[in-house]
This record gives structure tokens, sequence and C-alpha cells, in this order.
């Protein structure tokens, strides 16, 4: 039997795929409140996790999942949006983006941080399946921490959705009627 040689595993630092994506805040993109509406500024989080994913895995990548969008701060017209991303971790074909947004009043140059996020997308080859994406090389101490955050974020949410599961599974309507006392919720219909 004979031992193929196997390509050695390549490995990118996080500057290398490290992308910014800027842009002007325009009317047509508010909301019947005037602000900014949370979805377009999804649909820019999801754009420049697709670059940083992308220059990273030098691959298609999809997203899997989105992790951690809390609006801290309205955005408004006018305001210029930029979208930092970076390759905070990867796994076999997996890869944790970090969002991180701000919007600058351009005529002030007030600068405000709206919103950090985390998306997980993975890399597709030709043929349309998970591929391997390469490693990751952390050249910062910071690129260290935003690493094992990213482990730890992992993890808890592993936990999250076992525990949640199983409460999912175990719960009788009948016998759990009363955590909804107190809540802002009513039946209609009789048990």
């Amino acid at each position: 039997m004979q031992k193929t040689i196997s390509e050695p595993d390549i490995y990118r630092p996080v500057s290398h795929s490290r992308t910014t994506l800027t842009e002007l805040m325009i009317p047509s993109y508010a909301n019947f409140g005037g602000k900014i509406h949370g979805g377009i500024l999804l649909s820019l989080m999801d754009k420049v996790a697709y670059a940083c994913a992308a220059k990273h895995a030098g691959n298609y990548c999809v997203t899997v999942s989105v992790d951690g969008v809390n609006f801290l701060q309205p955005v408004e017209v006018g305001e210029l949006v930029s979208l930092m991303a970076s390759v905070n971790y990867v796994g076999k074909t997996s890869l944790l983006v970090g969002i991180k947004v701000i919007a600058e009043n351009v005529k002030s140059g007030f600068v405000k941080h709206t919103n950090t996020s985390y998306f997980t997308m993975v890399a597709k080859g030709e043929d349309d399946a998970p591929t391997k994406v390469p490693g990751l090389t952390l050249e910062t101490p910071e690129d260290v921490r935003r690493f094992m955050e990213a482990l730890q974020r992992k993890e808890i949410k592993a936990r999250s959705e076992q525990e949640f599961k199983a409460v999912k599974t175990q719960l009788e309507l009948q016998q759990n009627l009363s955590t909804l006392l107190g809540q802002r919720c009513q039946l209609a219909f009789e048990l």
C-alpha cells in the first residue's frame, strides 16, 4: 500500500482577510421612525462577513448562523457606517467572523459604536460540499483574545442548545402552565 503525500496545512494571518465596508446611509434605507432599518445593517453585515470569510478561505462561503445582533444605538440618515470584519476563529470548514459596526456623523465627526456581531460561515468547494479552510495565524494579543473568546462562545452556544433541547423535549403543557403566570400572554383555547 502506497502512502500519499499530503500537502502541509496552509495558515493565513488574521490581517490577510481583515475587511472594512463603508457606506453612506441614504433616506431610502430609513424605517418609519426615520432611523436606518435594522435589515439594511444586517444585509451589510452579511456582505462584509462573506467578503472576509471568502478571502480567508479562498472559496465561496455561506452564512450558517448569526450571533449577538444587538443594536446599541440608532443609525441616522446621512451617517457614514463602517463595518469592520476579521476572522476570529477557524474550525475545519467553518469560520467565525467578528464584525464591529460604527457610525460617523460626517458634519460633527462624532463616531459611535452601533453594534458588534458574530457570523459563522462555512466554506464550500466546487462540488458545493463543505471544504477545509486554512488555519489562522494569530498575529497580536488581540487576535489571541478573540480566538479564545470564540472558543468560549462556541462552547456556551453548544451547551445552551443542548439545555434548551432537553427542556423542550421534557415540556409538558399541563404541568408547566404555572410558568405563564405573570407573563404578558393569554390562552385563546381551553385545556
